[in-house]
């Protein structure tokens, strides 16, 4: 039996018609090039046509080469096919894109372009997009909340650098795609968080000085020096004590879910409990008021140690303005009450001073 004899139920039953689907991709000879168009020979598929604004100027192209398209309409008026070059790629793109995520497999992306908001990449031909928020410690721009320039400033220096990334979350038919470099590393910083414990000495780089403490990235560890930890003196701004891109080492004094929480003041001895072993109960001995306060003043004995005066100390007088009787930076005497090491207090008396004769003074 001829084609020409065949009906329709033939040829179907005997598969020789093979009907396109839009969104099909498919490879295609090019049979014809023209200006504005190029003619695809698609073999038992029929024929179809790339209109110049889906085509891909990725190369030259003649007859008799192989193309890969995507079908955008089965079939026009005329008989033919609509088709895409650049739509097969994309589509492609997506095809390896979700495999990517569904294998939970890890790549590497370069972004090339950021905002204040995160980094713009692409894979496959495919642009996402990596929130500030999914950068990992060694990336992530540890700055004020208020200095948007130099978070961005930050982001740009990572414009044209590989960063290994996982796939977070994807939408083919939003054209969604977002990445996430914390996803590509927790199973390492896993295996490496359970090589610390609490009281390992680590080193680590400044990330970023903050009014609460400074950030440290321990080789991609994320540690926070909290502003209590720097030193054993009084900060009043971590900006005078660390400086971004300085070296440090610290010892862990916790281990949080995802972070370490470090120590700079532990690695030496606390200076307070050193000089505090001068001072016993009974002493008579010479400070400088620091501070006055309603409830009582700070009286400074050694370079470290800070005692109280408390207002039922001062004097036995019922009515006095302890800031009559004080000035800061004037120096007294005063008569150790109680050396409290546990809670590191030291209480101080005016009054009783007088009774004793020997006097130890500050350094």
């Amino acid at each position: 039996m001829s084609n020409n004899n065949l009906t329709m139920d033939d040829l179907l039953a005997g598969n020789e018609v093979k009907f396109l689907i839009a969104g099909d991709v498919l490879e295609g000879l090019i049979s014809s090039i023209r200006k504005n168009e190029i003619w695809v020979d698609l073999g038992d598929k029929g024929v179809g046509v790339v209109l110049r604004r889906e085509m891909n100027h990725s190369g030259e192209l003649k007859e008799g080469d192989s193309i890969t398209v995507s079908v955008i309409d089965p079939e026009m008026d005329e008989g033919y096919a609509l088709l895409s070059m650049k739509r097969a790629v994309k589509d492609r793109g997506w095809d390896e894109v979700q495999r990517v995520f569904d294998e939970h497999e890890i790549v590497s992306v370069l972004p090339y372009d950021a905002n204040r908001g995160g980094l713009l990449v692409e894979l496959e031909g495919i642009r996402g997009f990596l929130p500030v928020s999914q950068l990992a410690a060694g990336h992530y721009p540890r700055v004020g909340s208020a200095d948007k320039d130099e978070i961005l400033q930050k982001l740009n220096s990572l414009i044209d650098k590989p960063i290994r990334v996982r796939i977070l979350d994807l939408n083919r038919k939003d054209n969604k795609l977002i990445f996430s470099e914390k996803e590509a590393v927790k199973d390492d910083m896993q295996n490496r968080f359970a090589e610390l414990k609490v009281g390992d000495i680590v080193e680590g780089t400044i990330t970023g000085v903050i009014d609460f403490g400074a950030f440290v990235n321990i080789d991609g560890i994320e540690g926070l020096i909290h502003i209590s930890e720097i030193s054993w003196e009084r900060v009043d701004d971590p900006k005078n004590y660390v400086k971004v891109g300085e070296t440090v080492k610290a010892k862990i004094i916790a281990i949080d879910k995802d972070r370490l929480s470090l120590s700079l003041k532990q690695m030496s001895e606390d200076p307070w409990m050193v000089e505090v072993k001068s001072f016993k109960k009974g002493d008579v001995v010479e400070g400088k008021v620091t501070r006055i306060t309603p409830f009582g003043a700070f009286v400074q004995l050694s370079p470290s140690v800070e005692a109280l005066v408390h207002v039922s100390e001062m004097s036995d007088e019922e009515d006095f303005d302890p800031e009559k009787l004080f000035q800061v930076n004037e120096k007294k005497q005063f008569k150790v009450l109680d050396v409290d090491t546990e809670n590191r207090k030291i209480a101080l008396s005016l009054k009783d001073a007088k009774a004793k004769k020997t006097v130890k003074k500050t350094k």
